[in-house]
C-alpha cells in the first residue's frame, strides 16, 4: 500500500500544479459539470445550520465555500498542500473554517466531535482495509445521530484522465453499501453499540445526463444505536427486507403476477384508479414513498407529464427500477434508496405524496405523516393505500404473520386519525377491503391462466408461494383480521 500511496502522491503532484477545478476533477468539462452537480449534491445533505462539519478530500474548496455559508464550523482536509492552500486562499476569510493538510488514513479526531462528515471522491483512492478503517473512524468521530455523506465513482473512471495507481477505485456500488452497513463500534462506557443506517443512496443525475455515466453514486448514512435483537439477525431493517421479503427473485415473481412494473395489489388497474383521484397537472412534483420497481411512477410521468422522485428502502427494488428507467427514457423520473423516516426535504417541495402498501412497515406513523405535511406545498395532496387491521383481539395466525413481516398495523379509522392529527384536512379514510378481496380473486384467476408460463420462468415452489400467500390474505380478510385502507387528504 505504501507504493500505491507514493504513486498517488506523485500523480497528484503532477495534476495539482495550477490547483484548478479542471485539475482537481481531472475533467476538461469541470466548470460546466460543477455548475449542475454542485447544487444537486448539496441538496442531498441534511440541514447544515449550526452543525460541525468535517470535509474530507476538500480539494480546492469546490464544496467548502458552500458548506461554510450554513454550518457552524467546517474543518476542511486534503492531503495535497497546493489544493489546501488554494482552498485557504479562497475561503480563509471565514471565521468558522479550519484548514488541515493531512492524509485521512493517518488522521485522528476526538469521539463524537462532528455532526456531519462530507467526503467527495475519496474512498476510491483507499484500499479495502483503509475503507473499513475509514468507516470505523467516521462512526467514532460522529455524534450519535450524526451523518456521513460520501460520493464515489463505482466501477468507472470519472473524468478524462487515467488513474492506474490504485486498482481499488473499481469497487462496485454493492461493495460500498456492504462496507457501510457492516461496520459497528462499541462505546466504552455502557457498552452501547452503534452502526450506520442508510438514509439515502442516489445516482448523480448530472453525470447521467451530461456524460452518460450512471456510476456516480451518493450515500447519506446516519449513526444510530444497534440493538442486540435486530430483526431476524440482520444489522438493519433494509438488510432484512432485501434478504427476506424483497429478494430480487421475490420481486420479479411478484411482478410476473401483478404486471410489468408492479409489485403491489391490483397492479396497473388500481394504480390508474387511485392516481386519477389526484387530477395531476403537467410539471407537478410527486414523491412516491415505497416506489417498488417504478411502474406507478412511469405511468404518472407518461400520462400526466409530472416529475416523480421514487424512493424505496429496498436496494433490490431501486436497482430494478433504475434498470427499467433506462429503457423508459424518462428523465422526469428519478429513484433513490431512502428511509422516509430519516430523509429530509425543504418545506413545500412536492405537490403530491403518493404511497402504496408501504407504510405498514413504519412504527411511528404520526411522525411520518407530519414530515409528509411539511414536504407538501399548501394545497398539496396525500394519497396512500396500505395494509390495515381489524379490531383486536386478532387470531394467533394473524399475530404471527404481522410479527414475521415486521408490520405495524392500525384500523382504517385509526390510520385516518393519524393523518388528521398530522395537520391534514379533507381527510378521507376508506376501508377498501371488499375491493382488496375482489382484486386478489382476480389475480388468482390470472395466476391460474399463466401457471405453466410462471413455473417455467421461476419454479413450482415459487408459484405456490405466491398463490398460497394470496389465499391466506383472503382468509385473513374474510375473518376480519386484515383490512385494506385508502387515504386521501390535502394540506391547507
Amino acid at each position: 500500500m505504501e507504493k500505491v500511496r507514493s504513486n498517488m502522491t506523485e500523480f497528484w503532484k503532477e495534476h495539482s500544479k495550477e490547483a484548478t477545478v479542471e485539475e482537481m476533477m481531472l475533467d476538461s468539462r469541470a466548470r460546466e459539470l460543477t455548475a449542475q452537480e454542485l447544487p444537486e449534491v448539496l441538496s442531498m445533505l441534511p440541514p447544515l445550520d449550526g452543525r460541525r462539519v468535517l470535509e474530507l478530500g476538500a480539494g480546492i474548496g469546490r464544496f467548502t465555500s458552500h458548506l461554510l455559508t450554513k454550518a457552524a464550523h467546517v474543518t476542511a482536509v486534503d492531503f495535497m498542500e497546493s489544493f489546501m492552500e488554494s482552498n485557504r486562499k479562497e475561503n480563509g476569510h471565514h471565521s468558522n473554517a479550519t484548514f488541515i493538510q493531512a492524509d485521512v488514513t493517518k488522521m485522528d479526531n476526538p469521539q463524537n466531535s462532528f455532526d456531519i462528515i462530507f467526503s467527495n471522491w475519496l474512498l476510491m483512492y483507499l484500499s479495502d482495509e483503509e475503507v473499513k478503517t475509514f468507516m470505523e473512524n467516521t462512526l467514532r468521530w460522529l455524534q450519535p445521530g450524526g451523518f456521513l455523506f460520501f460520493r464515489e465513482s463505482c466501477n468507472y473512471r470519472s473524468g478524462d484522465c487515467k488513474r492506474d495507481f490504485n486498482p481499488t477505485c473499481y469497487r462496485s456500488e454493492a461493495q460500498y453499501s456492504h462496507m457501510a452497513s457492516s461496520v459497528q463500534m462499541e462505546v466504552p462506557d455502557g457498552g452501547q453499540k452503534f452502526g450506520f443506517d442508510v438514509v439515502m443512496k442516489r445516482k448523480v443525475r448530472t453525470y447521467v445526463e451530461m456524460k452518460n455515466n450512471p456510476n456516480q453514486i451518493c450515500w447519506l448514512l446516519q449513526k444510530v444505536p444497534r440493538s442486540s435483537s435486530t430483526q431476524s439477525g440482520f444489522n438493519t431493517f433494509q438488510q432484512f427486507l432485501d434478504n427476506q421479503q424483497y429478494t430480487k427473485r421475490g420481486i420479479l415473481r411478484y411482478e410476473k403476477m401483478f404486471g410489468s412494473g408492479y409489485v403491489s395489489t391490483g397492479g396497473p388497474s388500481t394504480t390508474k384508479e387511485f392516481v386519477d383521484l389526484l387530477n395531476l397537472k403537467p410539471g407537478q412534483k410527486v414523491l412516491d414513498v415505497g416506489c417498488g420497481i417504478g411502474g406507478g411512477d412511469f405511468y404518472m410521468a407518461k400520462s400526466f407529464g409530472v416529475e416523480v422522485l421514487g424512493m424505496d428502502l429496498s436496494d433490490n427494488m431501486v436497482d430494478i427500477a433504475m434498470e427499467r428507467a433506462i429503457a423508459e427514457k424518462l428523465p422526469s423520473v428519478l429513484f433513490e434508496v431512502a428511509d422516509a423516516t430519516k430523509r429530509t426535504f425543504p418545506e413545500g417541495s412536492f405537490d403530491v405524496i403518493y404511497s402504496r402498501d408501504t407504510i405498514l412497515h413504519i412504527d411511528d406513523k404520526l411522525a411520518l405523516f407530519k414530515r409528509f405535511h411539511s414536504w407538501l406545498k399548501p394545497g398539496g395532496q396525500l394519497l396512500i393505500s396500505d395494509y390495515c387491521c381489524g379490531e383486536k383481539p386478532w387470531t394467533p395466525a394473524f399475530e404471527a404473520y404481522v410479527k414475521q413481516r415486521g408490520y405495524v398495523l392500525y384500523t382504517p379509522t385509526q390510520y385516518g386519525k393519524f393523518i388528521q392529527e398530522a395537520g391534514f384536512c379533507n381527510v378521507r379514510a376508506e376501508d377498501r377491503t371488499a375491493q382488496f378481496i375482489q382484486v386478489i380473486k382476480t389475480e388468482l384467476q390470472r395466476a391460474e391462466a399463466i401457471k405453466d408460463e410462471f413455473i417455467k420462468e421461476f419454479s413450482e415452489e415459487d408459484y405456490y408461494a405466491v398463490v398460497n400467500g394470496w389465499k391466506e390474505k383472503l382468509e385473513r380478510s374474510n375473518n376480519g383480521d386484515q383490512r385494506w385502507g385508502l387515504f386521501h387528504a390535502t394540506r391547507n
